[in-house]
């Protein structure tokens, strides 16, 4: 495997009865750059991010990251070898402050028990300066105090994507990360994806926005009925026949 690459999939696969919903896909995703997996509903993309990231174990195929092979690992192992994610439904403690859903998540991943984490905040310097990180990094000084559950659903997302950060992950998984987005809320969740990579992250995302992970990635991964239809950069993608007939029901016509 080529150093550039941080994540592989080799010939991944999983079916549930007679649903092949995942079959023999393999692609890989670069070091500091955004790798995106789109499809049409059904498609399989969900599933695959399942199983990249830990939530299914594949009965075929394999996992690396970075070399590593981290097939079928438990997302807390998973965690600790430098993979986080985002989920497509906002996983937030709402009943809690933005600082102590960020304190939550800096400290649980900590060495030691999982107890750790119940523990006040001032009893870790480093999950201290963390939780300031994140907040300065997402410009969420403001809303500190105010209560998750308060908060407008882009600055929810927000709040998460910065909870995924908390352990310092070398690959960020974001699951439909602008669903339900406003589109001022879309493009400004756009830029901070984009922010983070210059920050020398690496990000693969599964979105339903095809225009937004046409402007946003550096490598784009198609999947349909399970497999992988088409692979390569934003402006191939789009131009490839098959994609389009997966897309739209029949071939762009050129000139």
């Amino acid at each position: 495997m080529s150093t550039d690459v941080l994540l592989q999939t080799r010939n991944l696969g999983v079916r549930f009865g007679a649903l092949q919903a995942v079959d023999d896909v393999s692609f890989e995703a670069r070091r500091g750059a955004i790798t995106a997996v789109i499809g049409p509903n059904g498609a399989g993309k969900s599933t695959l991010f399942n199983l990249i990231s830990g939530s299914l174990r594949p009965l075929t195929g394999q996992v690396m990251l970075d070399g590593q092979d981290i097939t079928g690992q438990p997302p807390q192992r998973l965690l600790a070898a430098g993979l986080a994610r985002s989920f497509q439904i906002t996983n937030l403690f709402f009943e809690l402050p933005v600082r102590e859903n960020l304190r939550l998540a800096a400290q649980f991943v900590e060495p030691g028990p999982w107890w750790r984490g119940l523990h006040h905040v001032r009893t870790s310097r480093s999950a201290m300066q963390r939780v300031d990180e994140l907040i300065a990094q997402f410009e969420l000084a403001a809303d500190a105090d105010e209560l998750a559950g308060f908060l407008s659903h882009g600055q929810q997302r927000r709040l998460e994507i910065a909870m995924a950060l908390a352990s310092r992950p070398r690959l960020l998984l974001l699951d439909e990360p602008t669903q339900g987005m406003s589109h001022a809320d879309t493009e400004d969740t756009a830029q901070l994806i984009r922010s983070l990579v210059q920050d020398g992250l690496s990000i693969l995302i599964v979105e339903h926005d095809v225009d937004l992970v046409m402007k946003l990635s550096d490598h784009v991964v198609v999947m349909h009925q399970g497999a992988k239809l088409s692979q390569g950069h934003p402006d191939v993608v789009r131009a490839d026949p098959a994609v389009q007939a997966a897309y739209f029901g029949q071939e762009v016509q050129h000139a």
